[in-house]
C-alpha cells in the first residue's frame, strides 16, 4: 500500500480552471438531498457550498418544513420537495442532475430508509453520500451492494464504525476501510486528523485543515463542495482530492481572523474563494 500525500502539487495536477466559454448549463447541475424538521440548516449549508463550489446549478430536495427555509437562505438554490413535512419519505425529481448528495440532516425514518432503498434501486447518477445515508446503510449492510461503482461515502469516525465494525488501531482501522472499499468498490473519505481518502489500494492523506473544521455543519459542507465538483465533470477520486484539500485549506486561510474557537462551518463556505484563488492565481 502506498499512500500519497494530497499536497498544493498534486492537487493543482488534478484542478481544472473554469472555461472562459462556461455558462451555468456548462457548469453542472448537482442535487442534494438533506433535511429533516430539525435538521434543515444542513441542506443549506450542502447545497450553498455545493453552490460556491463552482456548480451552475443547484437543487435541494428537502421535507415540506424545509421549503421556506432554504428559499430564504439560498436564494439561488432550487427547491424541491417531499409530500411529507417532516421528513422525506420518497426520493423523486423530473430534472436530470450530474451529480447526487443524499444525507445531511436525513434522519432514519423507516419512510426514510425505504426512500433510499428505493432509490438506490434504479440509480445511477453519480453519488456520494453522507451522514443519515451512511447511517441506514449501516443497519442495512446489504444494500451496499446497490451501490454504482465509485460512488463516494464521506463518514466520520462513528458512521465508519458502523460500517466496517470496531478497529483497535489505526492501521486496522485503514486496512478495514480498504478491504471496505475493494469489496464494494467505493471510495472512502475517512475524515478526521488529517483526512484520508481511499480508493480500493490506493490510499491518499490530506495535508490542510485543522481543529477549527471541528464544528457542527462542517462535513456537511464537505459533502457539497464534493458533489458540486463531481457535478463538474471531475473523476469522483478526483473531487474527493480536491474537495477535501480545499476543505481543510479554508480553515488555514482563515485561523488567523477566526482563530479555532469562532470558526463555523459558514465560514468554510465564505473563505472557499480564497482557497480556490491558491490554485488559480499562479
Amino acid at each position: 500500500m502506498n499512500t500519497l500525500a494530497i499536497t498544493k502539487r498534486e492537487v493543482k495536477k488534478r484542478y481544472k480552471p473554469v472555461d472562459f466559454k462556461a455558462h451555468k448549463g456548462t457548469q453542472g447541475h448537482a442535487l442534494i438531498v438533506a433535511g429533516s424538521y430539525g435538521k434543515i440548516g444542513a441542506a443549506v449549508l450542502s447545497s450553498k457550498a455545493c453552490l460556491k463550489s463552482g456548480s451552475g446549478l443547484v437543487t435541494a430536495f428537502v421535507p415540506k418544513c424545509g421549503y421556506q427555509i432554504l428559499q430564504i437562505s439560498n436564494p439561488e438554490v432550487m427547491t424541491l420537495t417531499d409530500v411529507e413535512e417532516a421528513f422525506i419519505s420518497n426520493i423523486h425529481f423530473d430534472i436530470k442532475p450530474q451529480a447526487i448528495a443524499i444525507g445531511p440532516g436525513l434522519g432514519q425514518e423507516q419512510p426514510t430508509q425505504k426512500a433510499l432503498y428505493q432509490f438506490l434501486k434504479t440509480n445511477a447518477i453519480p453519488l456520494v453520500l453522507d451522514a443519515d445515508a451512511l447511517n441506514i446503510l449501516s443497519v442495512n449492510k446489504d444494500w451496499l451492494s446497490l451501490l454504482q461503482p465509485k460512488t463516494i461515502l464521506t463518514p466520520h469516525p462513528k458512521e465508519l464504525e458502523r460500517l466496517i465494525g470496531k478497529w483497535t488501531s489505526d492501521e486496522e482501522k485503514l486496512a478495514k476501510t480498504i478491504a471496505f472499499s475493494i469489496q464494494y468498490d467505493v471510495i472512502v473519505v475517512m475524515k478526521g486528523a488529517p483526512t484520508f481518502i481511499i480508493d480500493g489500494e490506493a490510499v491518499y492523506e490530506n495535508s490542510t485543515g485543522n481543529a477549527a473544521l471541528a464544528t457542527a455543519g462542517s462535513g456537511d459542507v464537505l459533502t457539497g463542495i464534493i458533489t458540486s465538483l463531481v457535478a463538474q465533470s471531475y473523476k469522483a477520486v478526483n473531487a474527493a482530492i480536491l474537495g477535501v484539500y480545499l476543505h481543510g485549506l479554508t480553515a488555514d486561510i482563515a485561523l488567523p481572523e477566526t482563530g479555532h474557537h469562532a470558526f463555523i462551518a459558514s465560514d468554510i463556505i465564505d473563505y472557499l474563494g480564497k482557497a480556490f484563488l491558491t490554485l488559480e492565481n499562479e
